[in-house]
Order: structure tokens, then C-alpha cells, then sequence
């Protein structure tokens, strides 16, 4: 079957209630297709009148009364703020496979009044309330997203002419009290999450808004090998000396079985700082590994650069106590060690595959969120790549 490509917008709304991992893990199991593509975006009243003049179309097989309110709906919930003329934050995935357009649709739902049950996103997250003389009385949609592959190509394209200047880390879109002082943090839900379609990395983004944060930067990311050395190289230095007394006690249990004598405690300790560093470098590269798909010691510098193949998701948080907070609900890094009700307790195996990473000061927040570089415009090279220079 020819691939497709489909999209999701997440709401304002829907964002302010924290409902964001909800809506990706359904999308994400309920589909099976590939999430190849996520932005943040604060959208300009340019991009607004474009999007809502483009929603009442012939193209579309939904019932014009439907095309009008979603038309509405976006022109009163997606412009700036009137009142402090705050951007809005607005968040699209995009996701590809065989019949990607009809499969997301049919998870998203229609819109129906007065609707019981919870088998879409919008019978869960959605309202339509109409009053006795049939008008609307409150309308809600959670997330939009195309009825058909016409109108997918065309919502895209128009999305994506405008996803440098709107899109990327959004700034200025919360407002605080004049004592909060914003912070932001970064979180890798990392590679272990996306083996095969799992509700996973919405039910981490569902923990994490226990904290309040908002995300302010999403991307979809395929660490290159040159970038996991440079993230976790401060881990380096630590993995070649923090192991040298475990690795001496290995050493000397395995010598010892092997050649028949006991070896004196002198000499452990010499092993440990003999093999140590040899064993960290060993360590960092499994990690290196596990993030991007290659060790440093398989790649020429052409492959160090390019993207790997395995695949995370980089949130930026925003807000007070941004570091602390993520960090409190991502719990240590060996999940055995993490307390109940922590996402390393629920989803971590081992100190390595442990489901998520966050930064641990603000200092390593702008250094990991640069590496990465959350802002990249991945969305518009996906887009293009699809369908051409848009």
C-alpha cells in the first residue's frame, strides 16, 4: 500500500489540560503507523486567517455546518490572546504510513453532539453541547485533523510555509505572577519506548503533567553517534573511574576461578585501575549505542554525523522549578531504586534502558537542549520530502 501522510493538531485546550499523552498514546497504538515529525507552534494571526479561511472547502466530505464551527473555533481559540496578546501554543504531530489519513481519522472520531462514550479521542476529550433550539452552546474539538488525502496535503503544505516563523521552542506563550521565576528542562523519552507502537511515551508525558510544567518544544529526534558522545559526555569521565572498585572485584573473582590462587587485596584494587577505564569506555559506548544505533568504534566521520536509527521524542518543559520537578517524577537513574508512582519505577529495566532522561540543572538544560536542538525544523524536512519544496 502507498504511504501516506497525516496530521494532528492538538488544541490549545486540550494542551492547557495536560491531555497531550493521553491523545499520543492512543494515536500511537491505536494506528500502528510511524510518528515521524512533531513542532511546537505559537501560531501568528497571518497563519490563523490562513488555516480557517482553508477549512470550509469542497474537498471536505464533513457537513458545512461542521466546517463552519471548526472554522470558528480556530479563529477564537488558535489567534493570539486579546487581552495580553500572548501567543497560544498549538502542537502538531505527524504521523506516516499505509493509510495514514483514514487510520488517524478514525482514532481522532467526528464530531457528534451530545456524544456518549470514549472510544475516539473526541468522544473522551471532545464536546459538542447544543441547547434545546439546536445552537451551540459549547464546542471543544481536542484535536483536528484532515478528513481525506487532499485536504492532509493541503493543511500540511500550509502549516509547513509557516512552521520557521511560528514554530520551534515557543517563548512568551505562559504568563506567570511577577514572583515565579520560569525554568526550562529538557526530557529524551528514549529509544527503548519506540521498539513497536506502545502507549508508553504518552503515559510519560501523562506523569509528567503531574508537575504543571508546560511543553514549550517537542521533536521527534534520531540521535546521530556525534551528538550521544557529546550529550552524555560529562557520564564519560565518571563511568572510567566511579567503576574502578566493581570492576577490581570482578576481575579478581574471575582470575581467581581461572587460575586456581587467591589474589591479594592489593592487587584488586590494581586491576580496578588497570580495567576500569577500559571497562567505562566500554560503558559509555554501549550507552552511545542504545541512544543512536552504533558505537563510536563502528563509524568513519561521515557515519559519527549522520542521524542513528533509533528513534526518541525531545520535550522542553517550561516553569517554576522546571529542573527539580521533572526530576522528582523521572525518579534515580537505577529503576530498582526509584520509588512507586515514579516513570523509571513504572517503566525503567535496567540503569541504562530506564525510559526517559531529564536535566539535572539548568546549565545542563540549555547544553543538552542544544545538542539536540529541539528547535530543528525536522517537521518541514519531512513535509517536503513528501511532497516536494513547499
Amino acid at each position: 500500500m502507498p504511504q501516506q501522510l497525516a496530521y494532528v493538531i492538538i488544541t490549545p485546550y486540550s494542551l492547557h489540560k495536560s491531555r497531550t499523552g493521553g491523545i499520543l498514546a492512543r494515536l500511537i497504538t491505536r494506528t500502528g503507523l510511524d510518528l515521524v515529525a512533531a513542532r511546537m507552534f505559537a501560531p501568528s494571526a497571518e497563519l490563523v486567517k490562513e488555516y480557517s479561511e482553508a477549512i470550509v472547502s469542497a474537498n471536505d466530505p464533513q457537513d458545512r455546518r461542521i466546517q463552519e464551527l471548526i472554522r470558528d473555533y480556530i479563529i477564537q481559540n488558535f489567534l493570539p490572546d486579546p487581552k495580553t496578546q500572548r501567543r497560544r501554543r498549538v502542537m502538531m504531530l505527524l504521523f506516516q504510513g499505509s493509510e495514514a489519513v483514514r487510520k488517524t481519522r478514525a482514532v481522532v472520531g467526528h464530531i457528534i453532539a451530545n456524544r456518549r462514550g470514549g472510544e475516539t479521542i473526541r468522544d473522551t476529550y471532545g464536546d459538542l453541547i447544543l441547547d434545546e433550539r439546536d445552537q451551540v452552546r459549547y464546542f471543544e474539538p481536542a484535536v483536528l485533523a484532515a478528513p481525506n488525502v487532499e485536504e492532509a496535503a493541503t493543511k500540511l503544505k500550509l502549516w509547513t510555509r509557516y512552521s520557521d516563523p511560528d514554530g520551534g521552542i515557543v517563548e512568551n506563550t505562559i504568563g506567570y505572577a511577577p514572583e515565579e521565576k520560569p525554568q526550562r528542562t529538557l526530557v529524551l523519552i528514549k529509544p527503548d519506548n519506540f521498539r513497536f507502537p506502545t502507549g508508553r511515551p504518552g503515559n510519560m508525558i501523562d506523569f509528567f503533567s503531574r508537575t504543571g510544567l508546560y511543553i514549550v518544544g517537542i521533536k521527534v529526534h534520531r540521535m546521530s553517534v556525534a551528538e550521544a558522545v557529546e550529550f552524555y559526555g560529562p557520564v564519560r569521565e565518571v563511568l572510567r573511574t566511579k567503576l574502578t572498585e566493581m570492576v577490581g572485584t570482578r576481575a579478581k573473582t574471575v582470575l581467581e576461578k581461572e587460575l586456581g590462587f587467591s589474589i591479594p587485596l592489593a592487587e584488586e584494587k590494581r586491576l580496578g585501575q588497570l580495567l576500569g577505564p577500559h571497562y567505562g569506555d566500554h560503558q559509555f559506548g554501549n550507552i552511545v549505542k542504545f541512544m543512536s544505533g552504533q558505537a563510536p568504534s563502528e563509524c568513519d566521520d561521515a557515519l559519527m554525523q549522520a542521524p542513528g536509527t533509533e528513534k526518541s521524542i525531545a520535550l522542553v518543559y517550561e516553569g517554576p522549578e522546571a529542573v527539580r520537578k521533572i526530576r522528582d517524577i523521572l525518579g534515580p537513574t537505577d529503576p530498582s531504586k526509584a520509588p512507586p508512582g515514579s516513570i523509571r519505577r513504572e517503566f525503567g529495566q535496567t540503569i541504562m534502558v530506564n525510559a526517559a532522561h531529564a536535566s539535572d540543572s539548568e546549565e545542563n538544560a540549555m547544553r543538552e537542549i542544544q545538542i539536540v536542538n529541539v528547535g530543528q525544523n525536522s517537521f518541514r524536512k519531512v513535509v517536503e520530502e513528501f511532497y516536494g519544496k513547499v
